[in-house]
């Protein structure tokens, strides 16, 4: 996978069965002549061995001279070890494409075109969108004017919490080929099995389908009459679809390799169902018609990553549905040995497979202790550094392109409400967006990463605030960023600020859905014009009748004549939503796809569209077919 480019560096991040050395070769793509080629020197590698039989490798190769804007290049990469020399083309067949020699790149740090999306679920019952980029780019392998910049994948990119059958089988004949670490950990349950070793867990009768009797149980989601009737303790994992819950490293790790590529599939057997209840069979062999699909279209998506400087940030689902969500679950999950175990090990999985290609020097103290616990015998010091990895607080990043790309965290720096344990935390606290606020000081525009949509949808926002208000906020997620004043008013004055961009691009994802939003802020120092691109999911979508039902509710109660949205108005703002072209008289679309972003003039123009699974385009057209005064 090609991960983080700039004028003086190029990242890769591969996996091997054996710690190889590594030499890349950088090609003029138009002349076939060699423009840099160099061993990686130890520094510039985090080697990590996780099994017996598999080393996850982030490379840097530093470059001597800049990169050319707008040029297309060629790489080869040659893995030795002792008498061993072999080359990246043989070892993966099919990652080039036809009349070329090598996998290619075009640097372009001025953004005229990205792509982006998130949320990608192996089982859900569609199309993986992502295949559709192998599509675009085949069409434009030999030319770097029309190539994407990047690709942006701002969350999900896999569903540690839900995992369907099949795919966890194979999860764990991958540990087995591969030689995965065990591990071991402290379980303080008293009213479930006491479970301390991964080979207990996937020994036990309910490994499949039924962890989520075995998961922690904590009081941290006891409501007001669980209190007086005195209930039971409930589970801190609270997904519905907890049943194949990810729980180990080896685990998280084998989900990663078998998500992102099809060479471990041809050594899976899903037909070998022994531990699976006979009570499951017919669920597991739905979801196994389903992931046979998901797995034919891996050699394009494969492809594709090795194309196109590829960035990535978390969200709930790369972890846990309830990540962080309140104050209440993080003091319940974090102090329970098992949960902080089950949520590290699911960390850990992100930065060695994600934040370590955003850039191996943001990571560097990381990298260091990581360097001492991960042996060839197994992980020493396994709490040591899931704790390192909890404490971290750099999760964040910014791109050096035109616009400038500044990606949030909105998952480990929240806004905590210090009187009630189970108000849903805001998104970023006060000093996370102080801080976001100066990589914004007088830049002409920016383009800006948040997982979540900082404009929502208002009904499914105020349906959010209502069920929070009974107690219930874990039950629909309620986590956007007007659900805690502190971060809402932060964030929307800090667009009023008169140092702040006057445009804006907001990428995001994680509703399931896929919108455009213009909007005005109006005040009597500055004015900002912001563009917020919704685009989710590569591969899930919103449950269909639910989701027209709540948009025509929200057009009813909140277009632009309606006297609720009048009442409901605090900020001097116009939202203006783009109309999904050949969707009827909708403002969302519905499906899996890839969001395309067009920009022009630094911003002061910008067009997008959905290119769907089927291959097929969506505009989002300047028609506007609803306007708001606010989105409070």
């Amino acid at each position: 996978m090609l991960r983080h480019c700039q004028h003086d560096q190029v990242h890769f991040w591969l996996v091997t069965t054996k710690p190889y050395n590594f030499t890349i070769e950088l090609y003029h793509f138009d002349s076939q002549s060699l423009f840099y080629q160099a061993d990686i020197p130890a520094d510039d590698i985090v080697q990590t061995q996780v099994g017996e039989q598999a080393f996850i490798n982030n490379l840097c190769l530093r470059l001597p001279s800049s990169l050319t804007e707008n040029e297309l290049y060629g790489y080869q990469v040659k893995l030795t070890l002792d008498d061993e020399d072999l080359l990246l083309t043989e070892q993966i067949p099919g990652i080039c494409y036809e009349q070329e020699s090598w996998p290619t790149f075009a640097y372009k740090p001025d953004i005229n075109q990205l792509m982006h999306g998130s949320c990608r679920k192996p089982h859900f019952d569609g199309d993986d969108a992502l295949a559709q980029i192998d599509t675009v780019l085949s069409k434009q392998s030999f030319t770097a004017e029309k190539r994407p910049s990047l690709l942006m994948m701002s969350g999900d990119q896999i569903y540690a919490d839900d995992v369907a059958g099949p795919m966890l089988n194979a999860i764990h004949q991958v540990i087995a080929l591969l030689g995965l670490f065990d591990e071991q950990w402290q379980n303080d349950a008293t009213d479930i099995d006491i479970i301390t070793h991964s080979l207990q867990l996937f020994e036990h009768s309910e490994c499949y389908y039924g962890r989520h009797l075995i998961l922690p149980h904590d009081r941290v989601n006891k409501t007001y009459l669980d209190r007086i009737i005195g209930a039971t303790k409930r589970p801190i994992f609270t997904s519905v679809n907890a049943k194949n819950h990810l729980v180990t490293l080896s685990e998280v790790l084998a989900m990663y390799f078998l998500v992102w590529s099809e060479t471990l599939w041809a050594f899976v057997d899903l037909a070998k169902i022994d531990q699976v209840g006979a009570v499951h069979h017919k669920t597991y062999q739905q979801e196994r018609d389903i992931i046979e699909r998901f797995v034919e279209q891996l050699p394009a998506v494969k492809r594709a990553f090795a194309h196109i400087p590829v960035y990535m940030i978390f969200d709930d689902h790369d972890i846990t549905d309830d990540w962080n969500l309140t104050r209440g679950w993080e003091e319940a999950a974090y102090e329970h040995p098992f949960s902080k175990r089950i949520l590290g090990n699911a960390l850990a999985g992100y930065y060695l497979c994600q934040g370590l290609g955003n850039g191996l020097d943001r990571l560097e103290d990381l990298n260091e202790l990581q360097a001492k616990c991960f042996t060839d015998s197994g992980v020493i010091e396994h709490d040591e550094f899931i704790n390192a990895l909890f404490d971290w607080d750099n999760w964040h990043y910014s791109l050096a392109t035109t616009p400038k790309m500044v990606v949030l965290d909105t998952r480990t720096q929240r806004w905590r409400s210090e009187s009630n344990a189970g108000k849903p935390s805001g998104l970023m606290d006060w000093e996370s967006l102080s801080e976001m606020q100066q990589e914004l000081i007088n830049e002409p525009s920016v383009i800006l990463v948040s997982a979540a949509p900082i404009y929502g949808v208002k009904l499914i926002e105020a349906v959010q605030r209502i069920v929070t208000f009974f107690g219930k906020p874990l039950a629909v997620d309620a986590e956007n960023w007007m659900a805690h004043s502190g971060t809402a008013n932060v964030m929307l004055n800090i667009f009023r600020h008169h140092k702040t961009p006057p445009n804006f691009i907001i990428l995001s994802g994680d509703v399931h859905y896929s919108f455009f939003y213009d909007v005005s802020h109006r005040f009597i120092r500055n004015s900002s014009r912001i563009y917020q691109i919704t685009c989710s999911g590569f591969k899930n979508q919103f449950p269909v009748g639910l989701l027209r039902v709540m948009e025509r509710l929200n057009h009813y109660l909140y277009g632009q004549y309606s006297p609720l949205n009048w009442f409901t108005k605090r900020r001097r703002m116009r939202i203006r939503v783009r109309h999904p072209e050949g969707q009827g008289n909708t403002s969302l679309y519905n499906g899996s796809g890839v969001g395309l972003v067009d920009i022009a003039d630094n911003a002061e123009s910008v067009q997008a569209s959905l290119m769907t699974e089927k291959g097929h385009i969506v505009h989002f057209s300047s028609r506007y077919i609803d306007e708001q005064e606010d989105n409070d």
